[in-house]
């Protein structure tokens, strides 16, 4: 029997020996929060967690299976997962759907949101073109690395969504970033933004978000129509104070005052219903994570394996802000989903996909002789 035991661990340890266990932890404790809060909002349905459960069964099979794959075998096929993941962005403005663009893709089984691969094969791409050049980059370099990062976000652009095209889109910043790149770049970029905000004013932006803009300004001049969210989010969130109201008794998910509740606003539900130490131990999670793919990235020992790995942590970093500020008001509604918790398959596949990267990175990094 202990012959049988000693032979079944051998083999767990086998294929699970590239898993970064104390990354895995995080993952699963936010995980399970996600479902707990997702049963709660989604009116205790189990039929909303199983199908997430599903979901995040798939992808931490993904997880699994990057997190054996070599990072030179990753770099070497890093061009060829860019340009196959820009097809369905093409697609997808052909035959896509959505309630306020063409974002999704209807394949009879599930909906696909293109735009979620870029998250993943972008920054992979930037990672590959920066490791073939010497750093810190130069112009030339900087200027290919933009147009890596320009063509799929103006196809995302085109759908329209503007919140995952700056997710997408500082993914692959990052990788500039974290290659060295000078700071006047960075205020350079800044100013020709702020230079460009009255004509994106003018002829760029739709009117729906003209008034989310309008709305994150000023909410309470249309209290029941664009500012409705915000103000509602607003208040679950102060009603939930330092213990929360108990699980399953938040009022504004439950009697649908708040809308959104199991998506963009899942976090709003978990602050009414475990208050601010619910908040608190999420957002302490959400830090080791980061954290933890952070300090990943500094102990590798090529380029490419050290942009990839911080480049997807600080773009989970821009996940948790975004949603965070746009539920509390500190930022305009965009609709970007929390990471691990608001319910959705396509953005919870590609976020473990990404951190099996992170974990190939650490799992294959060559020991100092």
């Amino acid at each position: 029997m202990n012959v049988i035991l000693r032979w079944l661990f051998d083999i767990a340890a086998r294929f699970t020996r590239t898993l970064d266990w104390p990354l895995c932890a995080a993952l699963v404790a936010l995980m399970g929060i996600g479902l707990a809060v997702l049963y709660s909002a989604g009116n205790e349905s189990p039929r909303l967690v199983m199908a997430q459960g599903a979901r995040y069964a798939i992808g931490l099979v993904a997880m699994w299976a990057l997190s054996r794959v070599p990072p030179k075998r990753l770099r070497a096929v890093s061009p060829l997962l860019y340009g196959a993941s820009l097809l369905p962005l093409f697609a997808v403005l052909l035959v896509g759907t959505g309630r306020s663009g063409q974002h999704w893709i209807n394949l009879g089984v599930f909906y696909f949101q293109p735009a979620e691969l870029l998250k993943l094969s972008l920054p992979m791409m930037a990672a590959w073109q920066l490791d073939r050049e010497m750093l810190p980059p130069r112009f030339a370099t900087v200027l290919a690395s933009a147009v890596i990062i320009a063509i799929p976000t103006g196809l995302i652009l085109l759908q329209p969504d503007f919140g995952t095209a700056m997710l997408v889109a500082s993914s692959g910043a990052f990788a500039l970033f974290l290659a060295g790149l000078s700071w006047w770049w960075l205020l350079a970029a800044l100013g020709g933004v702020a230079a460009a905000a009255p004509a994106a004013w003018l002829w760029l932006l739709r009117p729906y978000q003209k008034d989310r803009i309008l709305t994150f300004l000023n909410p309470e001049t249309d209290p029941l129509g664009t500012g409705w969210n915000i103000i509602q989010s607003k208040i679950a969130i102060g009603s939930g104070g330092l213990t929360g109201q108990g699980w399953g008794q938040g009022t504004q998910a439950h009697l649908d005052y708040l809308p959104e509740h199991t998506t963009d606003f899942i976090f709003a539900v978990l602050s009414e219903e475990f208050g601010w130490l619910g908040v608190a131990t999420v957002l302490a999670l959400y830090l080791f994570v980061i954290g933890r793919c952070l300090w990943i990235a500094s102990e590798a020992r090529d380029t490419y394996s050290r942009l990839i790995a911080g480049a997807l942590g600080l773009a989970f970093f821009v996940y948790v802000i975004v949603n965070g500020g746009m539920i509390s008001g500190l930022l305009p509604v965009v609709g970007v989903p929390m990471p691990l918790l608001s319910y959705g398959g396509t953005a919870a596949v590609s976020l473990l996909a990404g951190l099996g990267v992170v974990m190939a990175v650490q799992a294959h990094r060559p020991v100092r002789g």
